[in-house]
Formats: structure tokens, sequence, C-alpha cells
């Protein structure tokens, strides 16, 4: 359970502790307070689903020791229906705020007491900050794609043609990012169709202006099926994979090489040791190709601007992957 595995994860981690048998908290009536040292505390963290693979915690660590922030960074492993439990235990223990990786972002917008503008507009949080025993939910995913697209290829969203596979929590911040930026185009692939149809309903108004580019729509939802996507290669500059495809070695490529070509730029949110099957794909392609780690450390500063309003140290972060 939530509860168990995050005090389990908490004592592991914490070098230094006290407990409190008969103190009990409203949030969750029974379960026992658990207090730190401040040196120690870990009062940060991500959940997800797997979560193993993070990094969020080597970058933010980083920086909050370049901050000099006693607090502690935490990763844990919480299943879809966990997520409600794990958020009530951290508003009991008193948590600065966290991440929340797949597949929480769409599902905790109905756990958050307030969100922000731009979460309520994606319909996704990747970012939790607790107030006055509140929380409250952000999202920082397209503002970090943005700006790792800027770090990789050189170029802004504004001037793209752009391709994202996926509709899920990370897929809605990036589309939104991209119609906020008034990209050239956007076509959202997806397996299920009907939901790819939806996101792209969802952001028609920021498409509706006086560009023409002729027959072919500036947005647009098609099936993930190698004959949709052979159709719009020479319609775009950037395909994003923003599924979990990836996460395991053995996964293949979401687009397979032989329908890549040498002008597109690839970006892959997901990361790891190796190369992706995608990015290697793209290389093979003869493409520009970059995986996630860009986006994961500029949504991470900008979470940590959001915890403790001020600057993120964004060198140290990139330096500590």
């Amino acid at each position: 359970m939530a509860v168990a595995e995050l005090l389990r994860r908490i004592r592991k981690s914490a070098i230094a502790r006290t407990r409190s048998p008969t103190c009990e908290t409203r949030a969750l009536p029974g379960l026992r307070c658990v207090t730190f040292k401040k040196k120690s505390s870990i009062r940060l963290g991500v959940l997800g689903d797997p979560v193993a693979h993070s990094l969020s915690p080597q970058i933010q660590n980083a920086a909050l020791e370049a901050g000099k922030i006693d607090l502690q960074y935490g990763r844990f492993q919480i299943s879809p229906d966990e997520l409600g439990e794990a958020l009530k235990v951290i508003r009991a223990l008193d948590f600065v705020g966290g991440n929340l990786t797949m597949p929480h972002k769409i599902a905790a917008c109905a756990f958050m007491h307030e969100l922000d503008d731009n979460a309520r507009r994606v319909g996704a949080v990747n970012t939790i900050k607790l107030e006055n025993a509140k929380l409250r939910g952000y999202n920082t995913d397209g503002k970090g794609f943005a700006r790792a697209i800027r770090q990789e290829f050189a170029v802004d969203l504004r001037d793209l043609r752009v391709m994202i596979l996926g509709s899920g929590g990370a897929a809605r911040g990036i589309a939104m990012q991209c119609a906020k930026e008034n990209c050239e185009r956007l076509v959202i692939a997806n397996r299920t169709f009907e939901k790819g149809q939806q996101l792209a309903e969802e952001l028609r108004d920021y498409f509706a202006g006086p560009r023409v580019l002729g027959p072919v729509a500036r947005l647009q939802a098609i099936p993930w099926e190698e004959s949709s996507i052979r159709f719009q290669i020479a319609q775009l500059d950037l395909i994003v994979n923003a599924t979990p495809l990836g996460l395991n070695r053995s996964d293949p490529s979401p687009i397979s090489a032989r329908l890549l070509a040498p002008h597109l730029m690839i970006y892959d949110t997901v990361y790891g040791d190796s190369r992706t099957a995608f990015v290697s794909a793209a290389v093979e392609a003869g493409a520009r190709a970059a995986n996630g780690l860009a986006m994961l450390v500029h949504q991470g500063a900008l979470a940590f601007e959001i915890w403790f309003e001020r600057e993120a140290p964004i060198e140290v972060m990139r330096q500590a992957l």
C-alpha cells in the first residue's frame, strides 16, 4: 500500500530520525507521525509506476545541496489505485511538494485542491506544491519541452510542424505548449484514435488563425498506423515520442527507420543509459535526434522554482546526470 511504501522508503533513506508513536493527523487518522532531523528530511519526491528509472532524485538532490536546502528528494513506486492514499500521506508528512510521472499525471487532477491555469488547461499535473496543507497542481512539462527543443536543435516551436505520438499526460503538456507557441502545424497520432481526436479538439481554438498551408490541415489527429504516418512525413519537421515506449530495452521504435527521413528532428521524451530504439532509428535514417534528458532537467528546474521561489541551479542539475 502507498502508506507502507512511503514510510518504508523514508525510513530507508533518512539518516537520522525519531518517531512519535502517539501523534495522529487529521488527514490520516491512526498514521504515526514520522519526524526527522532537518538535514535528513525527505519532503520531496517523485511518484510513478514504474519509477525506478527516474533520474529526478539525481538532479533535484544536486539542486537542493547547491541551494543549501537541508531536504532530500525521494522516489516512490505508487500504483494507480494507491495514488489518492499516497497524496494523503504526502500531506500528513508535511511534504514541500513532489512530481508525478506516468501514469498519474491526468488522474492526479482530481485530487488537487487547486490547479494553476496551465495545469487546468492541459488536464494533467506533473508538479505538486503543498500550501497551507492543500495540494496545488502545476504542469511544467510543456515549458520544459520547449526549452529542451531550443537546447537540442536551436529552434523554437513556433517555427515547426510537429507530430506527437501519444495523448497521455506528457503528450497533453507538450501539445498545449505547441499550441500556445503557435507552431506551424500539429499532428497527434494515437493508438486509440478517439483519444487523439479529443485532444486535438481541445486545442482547436489555438489553430483558428489565418495561416494557410494549402491542403494540409494545421491541426490533425491520425491513427497510429504506418500508412497514416508515412503520408505525414514530408509535412513534418519534428516528431516527438510522448509515450512510455522505450522504457524497456526490448521496446521497438514507435516508428521504424524506413519511415523516417533526414530532414526530421526526433525527440524521445524517454531517456536511459543507452539509446532508445527511436533515437537509434532516427540516427539510422540520417535524422537529428535527442532523448528526454534535456526536458527532464528543464521541467525539473521549473518545479524547483515553484517549490522554493528562487532560481534553480540548472547547470548543477545538468552536471548531476
